[in-house]
């Protein structure tokens, strides 16, 4: 199937009448009537009846239009953004973080970057730290924000922006949340049900450690998103855990574990050698520059 079928197609549909659709294609009117044949012959049926000078979509015509129309479309509009590209029009940066970290982190920076490049088209991707790490490796990301962002890998150029560590999250009018503000200590932990937020990325020591300081991960409730942490926990299924950094919002409180000390860097990368936009550069300079002493604060 070729776009100028499609294109053919859609002008039948529109005008209904072969002679005012091959008119307005600029094509002559045999040349429309092949077209229109070679898609019926690709879908296996009629797409248009023909009746004297008007003519009729047939049930399958009328079942392919949409269709055919948001594939054409879709091709117009791929068509120009890449002239746009070429011509240097938009600049595209595209970025991926860990699932674990609030993108509220990095919103100042963002919108910073943003104000200076207000034609910019923006591509945020989401993956665990290892997921993230091999999407800068293989060029599908400009710049990456992770956890341990250079583990494993000589090639990438990383910055340490701060440490972030694991927290149990409440509501505030939860019993927990009534204290001094003190760390909970194990014996408050036990028997509560958790609301475990998978993107922290407990390793196997992790969990070890967790268990010792009275949180154990079994038969607990798992989300992927921070997204669906934050109303489940308004809603009382239970207790949470997460990064420091995450969900510091209005309503909830982040409590520490008294005897948890688990620190993972957390890291901006980029490739070492490849060429660097001026977006991407930005943005880099702008992430390394932030005060980041409030993160998990």
């Amino acid at each position: 199937m070729e776009m100028q079928q499609v294109r053919y197609f859609l002008a039948v549909a529109q005008t209904l009448n072969f002679t005012r659709a091959a008119e307005q294609c600029n094509v002559s009117q045999p040349a429309l009537t092949r077209a229109i044949k070679l898609l019926k012959d690709e879908f296996g049926g009629d797409l248009i009846r023909r009746e004297g000078r008007l003519s009729h979509l047939t049930d399958l015509g009328k079942r392919m239009l949409p269709l055919l129309k948001q594939c054409h479309d879709s091709a117009l509009t791929a068509k120009a953004l890449a002239t746009s590209l070429k011509n240097r029009d938009i600049a595209t940066l595209n970025v991926a973080v860990a699932h674990g970290l609030d993108i509220a982190l990095f919103m100042p920076a963002l919108s910073e970057m943003y104000s200076a490049f207000p034609e910019l088209l923006l591509k945020l991707k989401r993956g665990d730290s290892a997921s993230v790490r091999a999407m800068l490796e293989r060029g599908d990301v400009d710049l990456a924000i992770g956890a341990n962002a250079s583990e494993g890998s000589e090639r990438l150029d990383c910055w340490r922006m701060f440490d972030d560590s694991f927290d149990i999250v409440v509501g505030e009018e939860h019993e927990l949340a009534q204290g001094n503000g003190a760390a909970l200590e194990p014996a408050q932990l036990r028997a509560r049900r958790i609301l475990l937020h998978k993107g922290i990325e407990a390793s196997e020591a992790d969990i070890e450690r967790l268990t010792s300081a009275g949180v154990t991960l079994v038969n607990v409730h798992e989300v992927d998103s921070l997204a669906d942490l934050e109303p489940l926990l308004r809603a009382g299924f239970g207790i949470g855990l997460t990064l420091s950094s995450a969900l510091r919002v209005d309503g909830l409180r982040h409590l520490r574990i008294e005897t948890l000390d688990l620190q993972r860097p957390i890291a901006v990368a980029m490739m070492s050698g490849r060429p660097r936009s001026r977006e991407a550069t930005t943005l880099l300079n702008l992430l390394r520059g932030s005060d980041w002493s409030h993160a998990t604060a």
